[in-house]
Protein backbone atom coordinates (compact mmCIF):
# COMPACT_ATOMS: atom_id res chain seq x y z
CA UNK A 1 0.00 0.00 0.00
CA UNK A 2 1.31 3.37 -1.16
CA UNK A 3 1.29 5.98 1.33
CA UNK A 4 -1.11 8.32 -0.58
CA UNK A 5 -3.35 4.77 0.22
CA UNK A 6 -2.65 4.68 2.99
CA UNK A 7 -3.40 8.08 4.38
CA UNK A 8 -7.15 8.07 2.13
CA UNK A 9 -8.02 4.43 3.77
CA UNK A 10 -6.82 6.23 7.60
CA UNK A 11 -9.28 9.26 6.83
CA UNK A 12 -11.66 6.86 5.76
CA UNK A 13 -11.80 4.56 8.57
CA UNK A 14 -12.01 7.97 11.01
CA UNK A 15 -15.08 9.49 8.88
CA UNK A 16 -16.66 6.15 9.04
CA UNK A 17 -16.84 6.53 12.54
CA UNK A 18 -19.01 9.62 12.22
CA UNK A 19 -22.73 7.52 11.99
CA UNK A 20 -24.33 9.67 14.15
CA UNK A 21 -26.70 12.88 13.66
CA UNK A 22 -24.76 15.51 14.75
CA UNK A 23 -24.43 19.35 13.98
CA UNK A 24 -21.35 20.16 12.07
CA UNK A 25 -19.85 22.83 15.10
CA UNK A 26 -20.29 19.65 17.00
CA UNK A 27 -18.12 16.89 14.78
CA UNK A 28 -15.48 19.40 14.81
CA UNK A 29 -15.07 20.05 18.28
CA UNK A 30 -15.00 16.15 19.17
CA UNK A 31 -13.85 14.72 16.48
CA UNK A 32 -10.61 16.97 15.86
CA UNK A 33 -9.36 15.19 12.36
CA UNK A 34 -12.58 15.11 10.87
CA UNK A 35 -12.08 17.96 8.71
CA UNK A 36 -8.84 17.16 7.32
CA UNK A 37 -9.82 14.02 6.62
CA UNK A 38 -13.07 15.15 4.75
CA UNK A 39 -11.14 17.54 2.89
CA UNK A 40 -8.38 15.52 1.59
CA UNK A 41 -9.19 11.81 1.38
CA UNK A 42 -10.18 11.91 -2.03
CA UNK A 43 -7.55 13.43 -3.41
CA UNK A 44 -5.40 10.96 -1.91
CA UNK A 45 -7.36 8.32 -3.01
CA UNK A 46 -7.38 9.96 -6.74
CA UNK A 47 -3.82 8.65 -7.47
CA UNK A 48 -3.92 5.02 -6.07
CA UNK A 49 -7.75 3.94 -5.72
CA UNK A 50 -7.78 1.62 -8.65
CA UNK A 51 -5.06 -0.25 -7.41
CA UNK A 52 -5.88 -1.28 -4.10
CA UNK A 53 -8.06 -3.51 -2.85
CA UNK A 54 -8.15 -2.14 0.75
CA UNK A 55 -8.76 1.19 0.07
CA UNK A 56 -11.46 0.63 -2.73
CA UNK A 57 -13.34 -1.68 -0.14
CA UNK A 58 -13.55 1.66 2.32
CA UNK A 59 -14.22 3.96 -0.46
CA UNK A 60 -17.35 1.46 -1.38
CA UNK A 61 -18.43 1.32 2.28
CA UNK A 62 -18.97 4.93 2.10
CA UNK A 63 -20.02 5.96 -0.96
CA UNK A 64 -22.67 2.95 -0.96
CA UNK A 65 -23.69 1.28 2.85
CA UNK A 66 -22.87 4.52 5.03
CA UNK A 67 -25.73 7.18 4.73
CA UNK A 68 -24.99 9.12 8.02
CA UNK A 69 -20.87 8.82 7.50
CA UNK A 70 -21.46 10.07 4.05
CA UNK A 71 -23.43 12.87 4.60
CA UNK A 72 -21.28 14.15 7.45
CA UNK A 73 -17.93 13.93 5.38
CA UNK A 74 -19.50 16.28 3.04
CA UNK A 75 -21.18 18.57 5.08
CA UNK A 76 -17.51 18.93 6.77
CA UNK A 77 -16.01 19.94 3.54
CA UNK A 78 -17.32 19.99 -0.19
CA UNK A 79 -15.24 19.66 -2.82
CA UNK A 80 -16.98 21.61 -5.39
CA UNK A 81 -16.16 24.51 -3.18
CA UNK A 82 -12.72 24.86 -2.82
CA UNK A 83 -12.62 28.60 -2.08
CA UNK A 84 -14.45 28.03 1.45
CA UNK A 85 -12.40 26.14 4.17
CA UNK A 86 -15.37 24.60 5.78
CA UNK A 87 -18.45 23.40 3.81
CA UNK A 88 -21.31 25.80 5.19
CA UNK A 89 -22.45 22.87 7.12
CA UNK A 90 -26.35 21.47 6.56
CA UNK A 91 -26.57 21.56 2.73
CA UNK A 92 -27.70 17.58 1.70
CA UNK A 93 -24.68 16.46 -0.38
CA UNK A 94 -24.97 15.35 -3.96
CA UNK A 95 -24.44 11.94 -5.21
CA UNK A 96 -21.04 9.92 -4.57
CA UNK A 97 -20.61 9.06 -8.62
CA UNK A 98 -21.17 13.06 -8.41
CA UNK A 99 -18.02 13.36 -6.11
CA UNK A 100 -16.21 10.51 -7.53
CA UNK A 101 -16.47 12.27 -11.21
CA UNK A 102 -15.59 15.96 -10.04
CA UNK A 103 -12.34 14.74 -8.02
CA UNK A 104 -11.24 11.95 -10.41
CA UNK A 105 -11.94 8.62 -8.90
CA UNK A 106 -11.93 6.28 -12.25
CA UNK A 107 -12.62 3.35 -10.58
CA UNK A 108 -14.76 4.50 -7.93
CA UNK A 109 -16.77 5.95 -10.74
CA UNK A 110 -17.45 2.46 -12.83
CA UNK A 111 -18.19 0.30 -9.72
CA UNK A 112 -21.27 3.09 -8.76
CA UNK A 113 -22.07 2.74 -12.07
CA UNK A 114 -22.19 -1.32 -11.88
CA UNK A 115 -23.92 -0.72 -8.98
CA UNK A 116 -26.66 1.04 -10.32
CA UNK A 117 -25.62 4.40 -9.79
CA UNK A 118 -28.03 7.39 -12.27
CA UNK A 119 -25.50 8.76 -14.61
CA UNK A 120 -27.99 11.66 -14.93
CA UNK A 121 -29.23 12.34 -11.42
CA UNK A 122 -29.45 16.28 -11.18
CA UNK A 123 -27.42 17.58 -8.60
CA UNK A 124 -24.31 19.45 -6.74
CA UNK A 125 -23.04 23.03 -7.94
CA UNK A 126 -22.47 21.74 -11.84
CA UNK A 127 -25.60 20.21 -11.67
CA UNK A 128 -24.54 16.03 -12.59
CA UNK A 129 -21.57 13.91 -12.77
CA UNK A 130 -20.91 14.57 -16.64
CA UNK A 131 -20.63 18.59 -15.85
CA UNK A 132 -18.36 18.05 -13.00
CA UNK A 133 -15.63 15.19 -15.01
CA UNK A 134 -15.76 17.87 -18.09
CA UNK A 135 -15.10 21.29 -15.68
CA UNK A 136 -12.19 19.42 -14.34
CA UNK A 137 -11.02 17.82 -17.19
CA UNK A 138 -10.99 13.87 -16.23
CA UNK A 139 -11.15 12.36 -19.85
CA UNK A 140 -11.54 9.04 -18.59
CA UNK A 141 -14.56 9.49 -16.33
CA UNK A 142 -16.12 11.64 -18.91
CA UNK A 143 -15.86 8.66 -21.72
CA UNK A 144 -16.98 6.47 -19.33
CA UNK A 145 -19.99 8.13 -18.61
CA UNK A 146 -20.69 8.66 -22.04
CA UNK A 147 -20.62 5.50 -22.73
CA UNK A 148 -22.86 4.25 -20.05
CA UNK A 149 -25.76 6.92 -21.34
CA UNK A 150 -24.98 10.33 -19.59
CA UNK A 151 -27.28 13.16 -21.26
CA UNK A 152 -24.10 15.46 -22.96
CA UNK A 153 -26.82 17.70 -23.22
CA UNK A 154 -28.19 17.81 -19.77
CA UNK A 155 -28.93 21.55 -18.45
CA UNK A 156 -27.86 22.91 -15.30
CA UNK A 157 -25.78 23.74 -12.91
CA UNK A 158 -22.89 26.48 -13.00
CA UNK A 159 -21.80 25.85 -15.94
CA UNK A 160 -25.35 25.29 -17.44
CA UNK A 161 -23.78 22.02 -19.91
CA UNK A 162 -21.04 20.23 -19.67
CA UNK A 163 -19.76 21.75 -22.77
CA UNK A 164 -19.36 25.21 -21.25
CA UNK A 165 -18.28 23.44 -18.46
CA UNK A 166 -15.39 21.84 -20.40
CA UNK A 167 -14.87 25.10 -22.48
CA UNK A 168 -14.22 26.93 -19.55
CA UNK A 169 -12.02 24.84 -18.03
CA UNK A 170 -9.95 24.56 -21.73
CA UNK A 171 -9.75 21.03 -21.83
CA UNK A 172 -9.72 20.14 -25.57
CA UNK A 173 -10.22 16.73 -25.99
CA UNK A 174 -13.42 16.66 -24.09
CA UNK A 175 -15.02 19.35 -25.56
CA UNK A 176 -14.30 17.50 -28.90
CA UNK A 177 -15.50 13.98 -27.56
CA UNK A 178 -18.66 15.95 -26.68
CA UNK A 179 -19.45 17.91 -29.97
CA UNK A 180 -18.81 14.35 -31.51
CA UNK A 181 -21.38 12.98 -29.22
CA UNK A 182 -23.92 15.86 -30.16
CA UNK A 183 -23.26 18.51 -28.05
CA UNK A 184 -25.12 21.58 -28.57
CA UNK A 185 -22.74 24.03 -29.60
CA UNK A 186 -25.47 27.06 -29.37
CA UNK A 187 -26.86 25.80 -26.04
CA UNK A 188 -27.89 28.75 -23.35
CA UNK A 189 -27.80 28.79 -19.73
CA UNK A 190 -25.35 28.96 -17.14
CA UNK A 191 -22.41 31.57 -15.89
CA UNK A 192 -20.63 32.25 -19.29
CA UNK A 193 -24.47 31.87 -20.92
CA UNK A 194 -22.48 29.83 -23.58
CA UNK A 195 -19.84 27.42 -24.67
CA UNK A 196 -17.73 30.18 -26.68
CA UNK A 197 -18.28 32.64 -24.14
CA UNK A 198 -16.52 30.39 -21.42
CA UNK A 199 -13.73 29.61 -23.40
CA UNK A 200 -13.44 33.34 -24.64
CA UNK A 201 -12.99 34.08 -20.93
CA UNK A 202 -10.47 31.66 -20.42
CA UNK A 203 -7.87 32.68 -23.10
CA UNK A 204 -8.77 28.99 -24.61
CA UNK A 205 -8.13 29.57 -28.64
CA UNK A 206 -7.81 26.58 -29.98
CA UNK A 207 -11.23 25.96 -27.91
CA UNK A 208 -12.83 29.14 -29.67
CA UNK A 209 -11.90 28.21 -33.37
CA UNK A 210 -13.21 24.86 -32.79
CA UNK A 211 -16.15 26.02 -30.92
CA UNK A 212 -16.43 28.73 -34.21
CA UNK A 213 -15.50 26.22 -37.08
CA UNK A 214 -18.88 24.12 -35.45
CA UNK A 215 -21.31 26.75 -35.69
CA UNK A 216 -21.10 28.90 -32.63
CA UNK A 217 -22.90 32.06 -33.03
CA UNK A 218 -20.59 35.04 -32.23
CA UNK A 219 -22.68 37.71 -31.07
CA UNK A 220 -24.59 35.11 -29.20
CA UNK A 221 -26.25 37.49 -26.24
CA UNK A 222 -26.21 36.52 -21.99
CA UNK A 223 -24.24 35.42 -19.34
CA UNK A 224 -22.34 37.25 -17.60
CA UNK A 225 -20.19 39.14 -20.20
CA UNK A 226 -23.13 39.37 -22.33
CA UNK A 227 -21.14 37.73 -25.65
CA UNK A 228 -18.10 36.33 -25.91
CA UNK A 229 -15.89 39.86 -27.40
CA UNK A 230 -17.01 41.49 -24.01
CA UNK A 231 -15.12 38.07 -22.05
CA UNK A 232 -12.28 38.03 -24.08
CA UNK A 233 -11.61 41.49 -23.93
CA UNK A 234 -12.03 41.73 -20.39
CA UNK A 235 -9.13 39.17 -19.85
CA UNK A 236 -6.99 40.70 -22.61
CA UNK A 237 -7.24 37.88 -25.08
CA UNK A 238 -6.14 39.88 -27.98
CA UNK A 239 -5.62 36.93 -30.17
CA UNK A 240 -9.08 35.68 -29.43
CA UNK A 241 -10.46 39.26 -29.71
CA UNK A 242 -9.04 39.62 -33.33
CA UNK A 243 -10.63 35.81 -34.01
CA UNK A 244 -13.81 37.05 -32.68
CA UNK A 245 -13.92 40.07 -34.81
CA UNK A 246 -12.25 38.57 -37.92
CA UNK A 247 -15.99 36.17 -37.55
CA UNK A 248 -18.11 39.37 -37.60
CA UNK A 249 -18.48 40.22 -33.62
CA UNK A 250 -20.18 42.85 -32.73
CA UNK A 251 -17.83 45.52 -31.73
CA UNK A 252 -20.35 47.68 -30.09
CA UNK A 253 -22.64 44.60 -28.93
CA UNK A 254 -24.37 45.91 -25.31
CA UNK A 255 -25.27 43.97 -22.71
CA UNK A 256 -23.57 42.18 -19.85
CA UNK A 257 -21.42 43.00 -16.57
CA UNK A 258 -19.06 45.54 -18.20
CA UNK A 259 -21.69 47.07 -20.75
CA UNK A 260 -19.38 46.44 -23.97
CA UNK A 261 -16.40 44.89 -24.68
CA UNK A 262 -14.51 48.64 -24.74
CA UNK A 263 -15.39 48.82 -21.15
CA UNK A 264 -14.02 45.46 -20.63
CA UNK A 265 -10.58 45.79 -21.84
CA UNK A 266 -10.63 49.45 -20.76
CA UNK A 267 -11.43 48.05 -17.16
CA UNK A 268 -8.28 45.41 -17.34
CA UNK A 269 -5.84 48.17 -18.84
CA UNK A 270 -5.28 45.85 -22.10
CA UNK A 271 -4.27 48.96 -24.25
CA UNK A 272 -3.37 46.49 -27.27
CA UNK A 273 -7.20 45.39 -26.89
CA UNK A 274 -8.48 48.83 -26.41
CA UNK A 275 -6.69 50.35 -29.60
CA UNK A 276 -7.62 47.13 -31.18
CA UNK A 277 -11.49 47.66 -30.51
CA UNK A 278 -11.57 51.49 -31.04
CA UNK A 279 -9.76 50.36 -35.14
CA UNK A 280 -12.69 48.50 -35.54
CA UNK A 281 -15.03 51.39 -34.52
CA UNK A 282 -15.89 50.91 -30.95
CA UNK A 283 -18.01 53.94 -29.81
CA UNK A 284 -15.63 55.66 -27.17
CA UNK A 285 -18.73 57.01 -25.56
CA UNK A 286 -20.62 54.01 -25.37
CA UNK A 287 -22.89 53.71 -22.43
CA UNK A 288 -23.84 50.76 -20.04
CA UNK A 289 -22.05 48.64 -17.57
CA UNK A 290 -21.03 48.63 -13.81
CA UNK A 291 -18.69 51.27 -14.85
CA UNK A 292 -21.07 53.60 -17.31
CA UNK A 293 -18.58 53.91 -19.81
CA UNK A 294 -15.09 53.19 -20.98
CA UNK A 295 -13.20 55.87 -19.36
CA UNK A 296 -14.61 55.35 -16.08
CA UNK A 297 -13.41 52.27 -16.28
CA UNK A 298 -9.79 52.97 -17.12
CA UNK A 299 -9.83 55.97 -14.42
CA UNK A 300 -10.69 53.24 -11.72
CA UNK A 301 -7.68 51.07 -12.36
CA UNK A 302 -5.16 53.66 -13.41
CA UNK A 303 -4.85 52.92 -16.25
CA UNK A 304 -3.00 55.98 -17.21
CA UNK A 305 -1.79 54.54 -20.92
CA UNK A 306 -5.56 53.84 -21.47
CA UNK A 307 -6.82 56.84 -19.91
CA UNK A 308 -4.74 59.03 -22.57
CA UNK A 309 -6.19 56.90 -25.28
CA UNK A 310 -9.70 57.19 -25.02
CA UNK A 311 -9.64 60.73 -24.10
CA UNK A 312 -7.82 60.77 -27.91
CA UNK A 313 -10.29 59.01 -29.42
CA UNK A 314 -12.97 61.68 -28.21
CA UNK A 315 -14.41 60.36 -24.89
CA UNK A 316 -16.62 62.48 -22.99
CA UNK A 317 -14.41 63.51 -19.38
CA UNK A 318 -17.48 64.60 -17.38
CA UNK A 319 -19.85 61.48 -19.21
CA UNK A 320 -21.76 60.26 -16.40
CA UNK A 321 -23.12 56.79 -15.32
CA UNK A 322 -22.12 53.95 -13.43
CA UNK A 323 -21.39 52.70 -10.01
CA UNK A 324 -18.65 55.56 -9.41
CA UNK A 325 -20.69 58.29 -11.53
CA UNK A 326 -17.60 59.65 -13.63
CA UNK A 327 -14.07 59.52 -14.32
CA UNK A 328 -12.79 61.72 -12.09
CA UNK A 329 -14.93 59.99 -9.17
CA UNK A 330 -13.26 56.56 -10.29
CA UNK A 331 -9.57 57.52 -10.37
CA UNK A 332 -10.35 59.73 -6.88
CA UNK A 333 -11.85 56.39 -5.76
CA UNK A 334 -8.48 54.56 -6.47
CA UNK A 335 -6.09 57.05 -5.76
CA UNK A 336 -4.68 57.70 -8.84
CA UNK A 337 -3.14 60.55 -8.80
CA UNK A 338 -1.71 61.15 -12.06
CA UNK A 339 -4.91 60.10 -13.59
CA UNK A 340 -6.86 62.62 -11.34
CA UNK A 341 -4.36 65.40 -13.53
CA UNK A 342 -5.01 63.88 -16.40
CA UNK A 343 -8.75 64.29 -16.23
CA UNK A 344 -9.05 67.71 -14.81
CA UNK A 345 -6.29 69.21 -17.34
CA UNK A 346 -8.86 67.61 -19.46
CA UNK A 347 -11.37 69.82 -18.19
CA UNK A 348 -13.34 67.32 -15.81
CA UNK A 349 -16.17 69.08 -13.62
CA UNK A 350 -14.23 69.02 -10.36
CA UNK A 351 -17.44 69.25 -8.48
CA UNK A 352 -20.02 66.38 -10.58
CA UNK A 353 -22.46 64.96 -8.57
CA UNK A 354 -23.59 61.36 -8.86
CA UNK A 355 -22.51 58.10 -8.34
CA UNK A 356 -21.42 56.05 -5.07
CA UNK A 357 -19.41 58.28 -3.26
CA UNK A 358 -21.34 62.02 -4.79
CA UNK A 359 -18.71 63.52 -5.88
CA UNK A 360 -14.89 63.10 -6.43
CA UNK A 361 -13.94 64.82 -3.05
CA UNK A 362 -15.85 62.49 -1.19
CA UNK A 363 -14.05 59.38 -3.07
CA UNK A 364 -11.02 60.40 -2.15
CA UNK A 365 -11.50 61.33 1.39
CA UNK A 366 -12.97 58.12 1.98
CA UNK A 367 -10.15 56.37 0.40
CA UNK A 368 -7.61 58.22 2.68
CA UNK A 369 -6.14 60.07 -0.65
CA UNK A 370 -4.56 62.74 1.04
CA UNK A 371 -2.37 64.58 -2.44
CA UNK A 372 -5.93 63.78 -4.30
CA UNK A 373 -7.78 65.83 -1.67
CA UNK A 374 -5.55 68.95 -2.16
CA UNK A 375 -5.54 68.36 -5.54
CA UNK A 376 -9.27 68.88 -5.97
CA UNK A 377 -9.71 71.55 -3.47
CA UNK A 378 -6.84 73.92 -5.13
CA UNK A 379 -9.36 72.68 -8.35
CA UNK A 380 -11.85 73.76 -6.77
CA UNK A 381 -13.65 71.36 -4.89
CA UNK A 382 -16.49 72.25 -2.69
CA UNK A 383 -16.03 70.94 0.70
CA UNK A 384 -19.56 71.63 1.48
CA UNK A 385 -20.48 69.47 -1.65
CA UNK A 386 -23.38 67.05 -0.15
CA UNK A 387 -24.95 63.18 -1.60
CA UNK A 388 -23.44 60.13 -1.77
CA UNK A 389 -23.34 57.52 0.72
CA UNK A 390 -21.74 59.64 3.10
CA UNK A 391 -23.13 63.02 2.00
CA UNK A 392 -20.19 64.77 2.75
CA UNK A 393 -16.38 64.66 2.33
CA UNK A 394 -15.78 65.21 6.33
CA UNK A 395 -17.85 62.33 7.08
CA UNK A 396 -16.08 60.21 4.55
CA UNK A 397 -12.64 61.02 5.53
CA UNK A 398 -14.19 60.16 9.28
CA UNK A 399 -15.63 57.07 9.03
CA UNK A 400 -11.73 55.95 7.52
CA UNK A 401 -9.99 58.13 10.52
CA UNK A 402 -7.99 59.63 7.78
CA UNK A 403 -6.77 62.31 10.28
CA UNK A 404 -4.92 64.56 8.20
CA UNK A 405 -7.70 64.87 5.43
CA UNK A 406 -10.32 65.62 8.25
CA UNK A 407 -8.30 68.27 9.65
CA UNK A 408 -7.71 69.58 6.16
CA UNK A 409 -11.24 69.82 5.00
CA UNK A 410 -12.29 71.54 8.95
CA UNK A 411 -8.79 73.78 7.51
CA UNK A 412 -11.33 74.53 4.33
CA UNK A 413 -13.93 75.73 6.49
CA UNK A 414 -16.29 71.88 6.26
CA UNK A 415 -19.00 72.23 8.17
CA UNK A 416 -18.40 69.87 11.10
CA UNK A 417 -21.87 69.24 12.22
CA UNK A 418 -23.13 68.47 8.85
CA UNK A 419 -25.62 65.81 8.62
CA UNK A 420 -26.44 63.45 6.15
CA UNK A 421 -25.32 59.88 4.69
CA UNK A 422 -25.29 56.53 6.62
CA UNK A 423 -23.88 57.79 10.15
CA UNK A 424 -25.64 60.79 10.46
CA UNK A 425 -22.55 63.12 10.80
CA UNK A 426 -18.98 63.17 10.74
CA UNK A 427 -18.84 62.31 14.86
CA UNK A 428 -20.75 59.91 14.56
CA UNK A 429 -18.79 58.01 11.62
CA UNK A 430 -15.19 58.31 14.23
CA UNK A 431 -17.52 56.95 16.87
CA UNK A 432 -18.68 54.31 14.89
CA UNK A 433 -15.36 53.11 14.18
CA UNK A 434 -13.35 53.95 17.04
CA UNK A 435 -11.17 56.33 15.45
CA UNK A 436 -10.25 58.53 18.90
CA UNK A 437 -7.64 60.65 17.25
CA UNK A 438 -10.34 61.76 14.88
CA UNK A 439 -13.11 62.06 17.79
CA UNK A 440 -11.29 64.30 19.58
CA UNK A 441 -10.84 65.91 16.71
CA UNK A 442 -14.11 66.67 15.90
CA UNK A 443 -15.12 67.75 19.13
CA UNK A 444 -12.16 70.28 19.66
CA UNK A 445 -13.84 71.75 16.78
CA UNK A 446 -17.04 72.11 18.60
CA UNK A 447 -18.83 68.89 16.88
CA UNK A 448 -22.54 68.95 18.42
CA UNK A 449 -22.01 66.03 21.20
CA UNK A 450 -25.94 65.32 20.77
CA UNK A 451 -26.37 65.67 17.48
CA UNK A 452 -28.72 63.44 15.73
CA UNK A 453 -29.94 61.20 12.96
CA UNK A 454 -27.83 57.93 10.74
CA UNK A 455 -28.22 54.70 11.63
CA UNK A 456 -27.30 54.86 15.18
CA UNK A 457 -28.77 58.04 15.88
CA UNK A 458 -26.21 59.78 17.91
CA UNK A 459 -22.69 59.05 17.65
CA UNK A 460 -23.09 57.72 21.54
CA UNK A 461 -24.63 54.69 20.90
CA UNK A 462 -22.30 53.74 17.49
CA UNK A 463 -19.50 53.89 20.01
CA UNK A 464 -21.57 51.32 22.92
CA UNK A 465 -22.42 49.37 20.18
CA UNK A 466 -18.91 48.72 18.88
CA UNK A 467 -17.39 48.49 22.26
CA UNK A 468 -14.75 51.35 22.30
CA UNK A 469 -15.06 52.16 25.92
CA UNK A 470 -12.91 55.48 25.63
CA UNK A 471 -15.01 57.34 22.95
CA UNK A 472 -17.54 56.32 24.94
CA UNK A 473 -15.99 57.66 27.98
CA UNK A 474 -14.78 60.70 26.15
CA UNK A 475 -18.57 61.42 24.83
CA UNK A 476 -19.34 61.26 28.24
CA UNK A 477 -17.02 63.79 29.37
CA UNK A 478 -18.33 66.39 26.74
CA UNK A 479 -21.88 66.11 28.26
CA UNK A 480 -23.70 63.89 25.72
CA UNK A 481 -27.30 62.84 26.36
CA UNK A 482 -26.98 59.25 28.14
CA UNK A 483 -30.57 58.59 27.31
CA UNK A 484 -30.49 59.70 24.21
CA UNK A 485 -33.42 57.96 22.39
CA UNK A 486 -33.76 56.35 18.47
CA UNK A 487 -31.50 54.64 16.27
CA UNK A 488 -31.49 50.67 15.70
CA UNK A 489 -30.72 50.18 19.60
CA UNK A 490 -32.94 52.45 21.02
CA UNK A 491 -30.44 54.04 23.27
CA UNK A 492 -26.70 53.55 24.34
CA UNK A 493 -27.61 51.04 26.86
CA UNK A 494 -29.15 48.97 24.96
CA UNK A 495 -26.39 48.94 22.17
CA UNK A 496 -24.04 48.12 24.71
CA UNK A 497 -26.08 45.33 26.51
CA UNK A 498 -26.45 44.17 22.91
CA UNK A 499 -23.24 43.77 21.88
CA UNK A 500 -21.86 42.43 25.94
CA UNK A 501 -20.00 45.16 26.56
CA UNK A 502 -19.97 45.19 30.23
CA UNK A 503 -17.59 48.22 31.44
CA UNK A 504 -19.66 50.06 29.03
CA UNK A 505 -22.73 49.02 29.93
CA UNK A 506 -21.45 49.60 33.66
CA UNK A 507 -19.97 53.35 32.47
CA UNK A 508 -23.52 54.13 31.39
CA UNK A 509 -25.52 53.20 34.11
CA UNK A 510 -22.81 55.10 36.79
CA UNK A 511 -23.80 58.14 34.52
CA UNK A 512 -27.45 57.98 34.96
CA UNK A 513 -28.48 55.72 32.35
CA UNK A 514 -32.11 54.63 33.13
CA UNK A 515 -32.59 50.78 32.25
CA UNK A 516 -36.37 51.02 31.87
CA UNK A 517 -36.12 52.69 29.26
Amino acid sequence: MTAKASIATICLAYLLQLDGKLPVLEIRENFPLAQYCARYWMSHAAVTEGGDAVLQGFIEELFSHCERPYTNCYRLYSPERRWEEESVGEDRPATALYYASLEGLANTVKNLIVLGANVNAQGGCFGNALQAASYKGHEKIVQTLLDKGADYLAQGGYFGNALQAASYGGHEKIVLTLLDKGADVHAQGGHFGNALQAASYGGHEKIVQTLLDKGANVNAQGGKYGNALQAASDGGHEKIVQTLLDKGADVNAQGGYLGNALQAASDGGHEETVQTLLNKGADVNAQGGYFGNALQAASDGGHEETVQTLLNKGADVNAQGGYLGNALQAASDGGHEETVQTLLNKGADVNAQGGYFGNALQAASYGGHEKIVQTLLDKGADVHAQGGEYDNALQAASDGGHEKIVQTLLDKGANVNAQGGHFGNALQAASYRGHEKTVQTLLDNEADVNAQGGSYHNALQAASDRGHKKIVQTLLDKGVNVNAQGGYFGNALQAASYGGHEKIVQTLLNKGALSTL
